[in-house]
């Protein structure tokens, strides 16, 4: 358990954040409008919509600037200073870029990925497979310097489909190849798994792993999927090139 002093030293800076946080909410809260005229009757100021998250806001800030207050009172000006000058310091740098410090990106980047990118725009069977291949390749492996490899391998892809999606060019190449961004999809996975297997090739103990994560990264999303879309009759948030293959298989389409 963390003693007192450590704690104040931690909530000067939450409270900061905290502070940063409910300006966000009021700058956001300011966009919407303050009065305004529906079907000839004007509205007025104290029934906007943008009453309460101001209140919100402000609250959160107010409650963060006596959060870091307390904590700059209780710690006083020197022990502020030395976290900030270890902030800037090397010690932060090896921290940030340490092993341990190293997975916790990998895993954040692994969710965020899933739930943000990859679940709402790529076919649900490739998406699914290439979040768990690669966050058993990843960990299972059990070893940082090649966890440190894949993980800058698949933030490159991470990139590169953020700046196909945002940019537009799935809208645009849609047109003329059908699943052109499962396409893009399947030749990223294809060449992580050709990655990971270079990584791993001369171990004999690490071949075994990847074939055990390559199975049960195929296996889970190949029994799920049927289960829930042909027996439960649940859609998938997105069905794309396998699902709609698996789609004419199940009820014979060709």
């Amino acid at each position: 358990m963390m003693d007192k002093e450590k704690l104040r030293k931690t909530d000067f800076f939450s409270g900061i954040i905290i502070l940063l946080f409910g300006a966000w909410i009021v700058r956001q809260a300011f966009k919407m409008p303050m009065k305004d005229s529906w079907g000839g009757v004007q509205n007025v100021w104290f029934v906007s919509p943008a009453l309460f998250p101001l209140f919100v806001g402000f609250v959160i800030m107010l409650l963060g600037a006596i959060l870091s207050r307390t904590a700059w009172k209780t710690v006083g000006r020197e022990e502020i200073g030395k976290v900030m000058r270890w902030l800037l310091s090397k010690g932060n740098v090896e921290f940030l870029t340490s092993a341990p410090t190293l997975r916790y990106y990998a895993i954040v980047t692994l969710f965020l990925s899933l739930v943000y990118l990859n679940v709402p725009r790529i076919d649900f069977f490739l998406g699914s497979f290439l979040f768990l291949f690669v966050f058993i390749t990843m960990f299972y492996f059990d070893d940082d310097g090649i966890l440190k490899k894949l993980f800058f391998y698949y933030l490159v892809g991470v990139v590169v489909f953020i700046v196909y999606f945002s940019a537009g060019i799935d809208s645009l190449l849609d047109k003329v190849v059908p699943y052109a961004g499962d396409l893009l999809a399947l030749c990223f996975i294809l060449s992580y798994c050709f990655y990971a297997w270079g990584l791993v090739r001369n171990d004999l103990t690490l071949r075994k792993k990847y074939r055990n994560g390559m199975i049960i990264a195929l296996a889970t999303p190949f029994i799920v999927l049927p289960i829930f879309k042909y027996f439960l009759l649940v859609p998938m948030p997105y069905e794309g090139l396998v699902v709609s293959f698996l789609d004419k298989v199940w009820y014979l389409d060709f």
